[in-house]
């Protein structure tokens, strides 16, 4: 607290009333320099010297929060000297005897001690609570923090915080008694303090240490489970906690359980223009002749406030009301709704896009100026940031200006969106070689996305152009180009291929996307040795043709984060119209090999499914369960599909364990040689359950399990039976700065002989 101002009056009151001030002097300031103190004060030279304007100008001087004191001393001839004891500032802050570095400087980041900000009572204090209350949850039994400053330079100060932590409480056993509706176990699975698990060091168990600040809480943990199984009069008991002498714990508490109710009359009071009543009762959670749950009228009463906040009710209330009938133990429920006032959007401001300019920040949020607030539509926003990917944190705070008006505070912190790699090298074969790539998906804030490539040496050229604008003048409408070249002489294959598309699409209904375009793509490669090639290639390189094809498909995505989505879902469907042009290899001409005799055009189906789902609010714990789903299916006249353009699985895309479009019906010729042909359908499948590791540095790991099956119609003469394959593993993800980066490590659980299983992957660029 800033102390009161003490003046110092050196010659008689009455004196000063004619004397105009004729020199100010500033003592003790290190941070702000004697213009700014001048300004702040609003006391110049020249000024009539009166004990009011002195007054006022301390006052002004403190409530700016630099400075424990202020005071002012008068001297003789007009002379004002400020003297100024000024709050420290901190240069840093350490903890010692907790944790690791990481530990410690999140835990720091929490207490709210940041380089540069001014220290003083409320924020130590506040930092030595935010401290204690860690220890406690981490169970940390009589743990002491002492602690200790050490000036740095001249008005700043190093915080060093040392913990002298005490023993853990281990909690040996938890009793409830009076307990017979319920079971232990059911009581026991909401609580913070409860009993080790089998194998409680494991993720995803309880290692049994005591959080001996949340027992309390924990009173209305098993509240909030009776609640949920209908015992809404259930009644707890204080903990007894008993702590012997070797650290552990026995806490007991008494519980009179009470009736169950049923649901009985639900009903909906309200005057809102625009809510129809029928309607928002077929949306909610708790039906009548049900029993009760909570959770079920929590979510209930979100809905509600969802569905009028909608409407412009952007602080409506709604307060649910209950009337116990003790004779068929049925509650009934009543749903008041008192909406307010109307609330527009005064502003909407932009914050933290260092780079990013605001009209691409903009185009993602739904509210603008003098619209109607709508709680859709905020979350919408929220959700519409986070998969643009240019934003490491955002948020959408409403700022309250009065009981009609808000401002939306749009915070974004942005992530790396662009890398650039060059390197080089030198070959027998290729000579001198060197190569190069830039990317970046935000490029100068315009939310551009764009890449080129290059690799080059005497016996190759290889260069791709990607450029996409998803908002073309801020519009619904996107547009991209992709062109590459990729030219290689093997000694056992030449490897020419040209390609380019263009597309153009359009968003509808704000979570779908409906495109169209057109690709060519020139195909020259011609296999030199088969006998030396790898059997994955020696087929996809082997034919000579041309393709122009048409591009159809629509997307709907509603997750809400773009590298990492924890809710929400991403559904895909694309179709290829292909025609083919080229001269046939004079094998595929043979009656063996299907007789064919032209190439045959194809319409190509492709659908991809994601579903995310984050547990961070239900088990306090950021593990996030992902199911992912890939369809294809191709469809042909019955001329000759070159095999580049048929089906594979295998690799990060589909099939985990497996090499690169190495899981494939196969053919074998008159020597054993084994190849890859391709299928016309094929289905993979996984399931994953991912963890944090560090969020400081992004990185997750994730455990999965694939499951793939792929099949052919009759092809080179062959029939072909459907071939199955499941894999299991783990990933680490890391989101670098140089992108989202795979690490894969993982087993083929079936394999057959002939398969080209793979242990390790790795990946850079793709989504997890």
């Amino acid at each position: 607290m800033i102390k009161k101002t003490s003046l110092l009056w050196m010659s008689i009151g009455s004196m000063l009333i004619a004397q105009n001030i004729t020199k100010i002097e500033y003592d003790g300031l290190h941070s702000l320099s004697p213009n700014t103190i001048a300004e702040i004060s609003g006391i110049k030279v020249g000024d009539t010297l009166s004990e009011s304007k002195i007054q006022e100008s301390v006052k002004n001087l403190s409530d700016q929060g630099y400075f424990k004191d202020v005071r002012v001393e008068t001297k003789d001839g007009g002379v004002i000297v400020y003297h100024f004891v000024e709050k420290l500032a901190i240069a840093n802050a350490q903890i010692n005897g907790y944790g690791s570095d990481e530990e410690s400087n999140k835990l720091i980041e929490e207490m709210g001690l940041k380089r540069g900000e001014l220290l003083d009572d409320a924020k130590m204090q506040k930092a030595k609570e935010v401290l204690q209350a860690k220890l406690a949850k981490d169970g940390i039994y009589d743990a002491t923090v002492d602690v200790k400053t050490e000036a740095v330079g001249e008005g700043s100060v190093s915080l060093i915080f040392d913990v002298k932590k005490g023993e853990k409480v281990k909690i040996a056993k938890v009793i409830f008694n009076g307990i017979h509706a319920l079971s232990k176990s059911d009581l026991e699975s909401s609580l913070v303090n409860k009993e080790e698990d089998f194998l409680g060091w494991l993720p995803f168990r309880n290692n049994g240490v005591a959080n001996l600040s949340q027992l309390e809480n924990d009173v209305y943990r098993i509240k909030d489970t009776y609640m949920k199984y209908g015992y809404i009069d259930a009644q707890i008991s204080k903990p007894n906690v008993q702590v012997d002498s070797t650290n552990h714990a026995t806490i007991e508490y008494n519980i009179v359980e009470g009736n169950r109710y049923n649901v009985g009359d639900i009903s909906i009071i309200q005057s809102v223009e625009g809510l129809d009543n029928n309607k928002l009762s077929d949306g909610l959670s708790l039906k009548k002749g049900k029993v009760f749950n909570i959770d079920k009228m929590r979510h209930d009463i979100t809905f509600l406030q969802e569905q009028t906040a909608n409407l412009g009710y952007a602080f409506a209330t709604v307060v649910p009301q209950f009337a116990k009938n003790d004779s068929n133990d049925a509650v009934n429920i009543q749903f008041v709704i008192t909406p307010g006032t109307k609330v527009t959007i005064n502003d909407v401001i932009v914050s933290g896009n260092n780079q990013t300019q605001d009209s691409v920040v903009r185009r993602y949020i739904y509210l603008a100026p003098g619209d109607l607030f709508s709680q859709t539509d905020l979350k919408d926003s929220k959700n519409a940031l986070g998969r643009t990917g240019f934003f490491e944190k955002y948020d959408i705070v409403p700022q309250k200006l009065s009981e009609d008006k808000m401002n939306l505070l749009v915070n974004v912190k942005e992530a790396p969106t662009g890398s650039f790699a060059i390197g080089g090298g030198y070959g027998s074969y290729e000579g001198a070689m060197i190569n190069a790539s830039v990317s970046d998906s935000n490029i100068f804030g315009t939310g551009i996305d764009t890449s080129f490539g290059v690799d080059y040496s005497k016996v190759s050229t290889n260069f791709n152009l990607h450029l996409a604008n998803p908002r073309v003048w801020d519009s619904l409408y996107s547009l991209s180009l992709d062109l590459s070249k990729k030219k290689y002489d093997f000694t056992d294959y030449s490897l020419d291929q040209s390609s380019g598309s263009l597309t153009a699409g359009r968003q509808f209904l704000r979570n779908f996307y409906a495109y169209g375009g057109i690709t060519y793509s020139d195909n020259q490669s011609e296999i030199i040795n088969p006998d030396n090639v790898d059997p994955i290639y020696r087929l996809l390189y082997n034919d000579k043709y041309k393709k122009a094809a048409g591009i159809l498909g629509i997307k709907f995505d509603n997750t809400d984060d773009y590298y990492t989505p924890r809710n929400g879902f991403i559904a895909s469907l694309n179709a290829e119209i292909a025609a083919l042009d080229g001269t046939l290899n004079e094998d595929h001409k043979l009656p063996e090999n299907g007789g064919y005799t032209d190439f045959g055009d194809f319409v190509k189906f492709n659908a991809k499914f994601g579903a995310y789902y984050g547990l961070q609010d239900a088990i306090d714990y950021d593990l996030i369960l992902r199911y992912k789903a890939r369809v294809g299916y191709l469809s042909s006249t019955d001329g000759y599909v070159p095999v580049a353009e048929r089906l594979f699985l295998g690799g990060v895309g589909s099939l985990r364990g497996y090499d690169s479009y190495s899981v494939s019906p196969t053919i074998e010729n008159a020597t054993g040689t084994i190849s890859r042909v391709g299928g016309t359908k094929s289905f993979s499948n996984s399931i994953e359950a991912s963890i944090p590791v560090s969020e400081e540095a992004k990185i997750r790991l994730t455990f999965f399990a694939d499951y793939g099956i792929i099949g052919s119609d009759d092809f080179y003469g062959h029939s072909y039976d459907n071939i199955n394959r499941s894999s299991a593993g783990a990933v680490v993800e890391w989101i670098s700065p140089f992108g989202p980066i795979n690490f894969v490590f993982a087993k083929a659980i079936n394999p057959k002989d002939g398969d080209m299983t793979s242990s390790f992957e790795f990946s850079m660029g793709s989504k997890f």
